[in-house]
């Protein structure tokens, strides 16, 4: 796993619990605000496994 993919995958945490308190208070903001944070967290996973993936071919050429 690579920063990319652990900060990711953090992020989404961190929108769920804030999406979730959204809900539950009422707080249409938090929520939404929560839910934009998941979204940028599952991309940033997706950089961090693409670089991951990369690497793995490129070493898989060297050897």
């Amino acid at each position: 796993m690579n920063k990319d993919t652990v900060d990711g995958n953090l992020k989404q945490v961190k929108g769920s619990v804030k999406e979730a308190l959204g809900k539950v208070t009422g707080n249409k903001r938090l929520e939404a605000e929560g839910a934009t944070e998941k979204l940028a967290g599952k991309a940033q996973e997706a950089v961090g496994k693409t670089r991951e993936a990369a690497k793995d071919a490129a070493d898989k050429l060297r050897d």
